[in-house]
């Protein structure tokens, strides 16, 4: 069940789309690109990530910056749209138990506003990633990465060429120490994934399925590890 609202936000109403199964305690949230690159909740590479949680039977919930669609404010290019990510994310606590887990993910800008809830909230312990712009964005913020996550990149994409994020994803993955940085590259993709959005919905929800399995299974080993101490 999908619900369109307003959340308070801190330049005044935040639009949010919300998905819900009602029963599910596994929940993403979901950042849409730049503004200048057609950032709307709605964005096809948006909704197609959107698409991969709700097969996982995840709880997603999406959202516009400040001043774009019909959120209030206007546009700061940065910091404030963390501001509205966080904001979001506080209304995710305040409607989920505890052990709630909480996925982070985005797209382009939106991948950057992610990551930077990512190091910012410690709830948030996995990340999907698609077309991220080091070229544009500084991610040295991540020193390291705190948790595991995927990233995806087309190969003909011509807004960041593929070496970059390959690079990036690299140093990622040796910051970790041992939890590694998935990337997948998509053969052909461009910059919109314009006729592999269906491989991109793939890619997405079996990286989900198998961090969720070894979540689980980590989950249990710690249960019978306390009952035996």
């Amino acid at each position: 069940m999908s619900s369109t609202f307003m959340i308070p936000g801190p330049q005044g109403k935040i639009e949010v789309v919300y998905h819900t199964t009602k029963n599910s305690s596994n929940v993403v949230l979901l950042a849409s690109p730049h503004p200048k690159w057609e950032g709307l909740l709605d964005h096809s590479v948006i909704f197609t990530i959107y698409r991969s949680f709700v097969r996982c039977k995840f709880d997603v919930l999406r959202f516009n910056y400040r001043g774009t669609g019909k959120s209030t404010g206007t546009f700061s290019n940065g910091e404030g749209e963390i501001s509205d990510a966080e904001s979001c994310l506080n209304w995710l606590s305040d409607h989920y138990p505890p052990k709630a887990r909480y996925w982070v993910a985005g797209y382009s800008f939106g991948a950057w506003i992610g990551m930077q809830i990512l190091m910012r909230r410690p709830e948030c312990e996995r990340f999907v990633g698609v077309a991220l712009r080091p070229n544009l964005y500084p991610f040295d913020f991540l020193a390291p990465c705190p948790h595991p996550g995927l990233i995806v990149h087309g190969t003909e994409d011509a807004v960041t060429p593929c070496d970059l994020v390959v690079r990036l994803a690299y140093q990622l993955s040796a910051q970790k120490r041992g939890k590694k940085i998935n990337l997948k590259l998509v053969p052909d993709g461009d910059e919109k994934f314009s006729i592999h959005l269906r491989e991109l919905e793939d890619i997405i929800s079996q990286y989900i399925e198998k961090e969720m399995e070894a979540l689980e299974a980590n989950l249990s080993l710690e249960s019978v590890q306390s009952v035996s101490l």
